[in-house]
């Protein structure tokens, strides 16, 4: 037997994981520009969005509680690192620090949809920009939300801001810029 220099061995119960992205475009009305909000969003995720619906009633902005006002799509599993990457490639590889929360969940915004790689501008749509929202987590975060033998998950196993972009920076090969 040969000596050789010893393997660290990484808790995988430590290893940072997406659990959801949630792509989402507020409109502010029903109607034909929310059905192009909705095309859109299928086409640079290839997901079925669905529709966000207001809570409140706003007389001066002529909505009304329960009224279709945008659309979202929630990519998990394997689709969201792809969809993240296309996402970062639109941002030239490059992320805020004032994006992250104090969590480790990060969001950003896409001012145009023709930016991702193949779209290209339908006049019948128009301009069209999207929120992406990004919620990591750890392994045991379930334990927090189950309903029979619910836990409190200590502060050190939560997945803090730093951690969450140093993640980002070495995972996705993207640059954290100071503000």
């Amino acid at each position: 037997m040969t000596q050789d220099t010893p393997v660290e061995k990484t808790n995988p119960m430590r290893d940072i994981k997406i659990e959801k992205i949630v792509v989402n475009i507020g409109v502010g009305d029903a109607g034909e520009k929310l059905s192009r909000a909705q095309k859109v969003i299928q086409l640079i995720t290839n997901h079925k969005p669905t529709q966000t619906l207001s809570t409140h009633t706003n007389k001066d902005l002529g909505i009304r509680k329960g009224m279709p006002i945008g659309c979202k799509v929630t990519l998990r599993n394997d689709d969201a690192p792809v969809f993240l990457r296309k996402a970062f490639g639109v941002r030239e590889n490059r992320i805020m620090d004032y994006s992250f929360d104090a969590e480790g969940n990060f969001s950003f915004g896409i001012s145009d949809y023709t930016d991702f790689e193949g779209m290209r501008y339908d006049p019948d749509i128009g301009i069209f920009g999207c929120d992406i929202c990004v919620v990591l987590k750890r392994a045991g975060k379930r334990v927090r939300l189950r309903k029979k033998a619910r836990s409190h998950i200590p502060h050190s196993h939560r997945v803090d801001r730093k951690e969450a972009m140093e993640w980002v920076s070495k995972t996705f090969d993207v640059e954290v810029l100071e503000s």
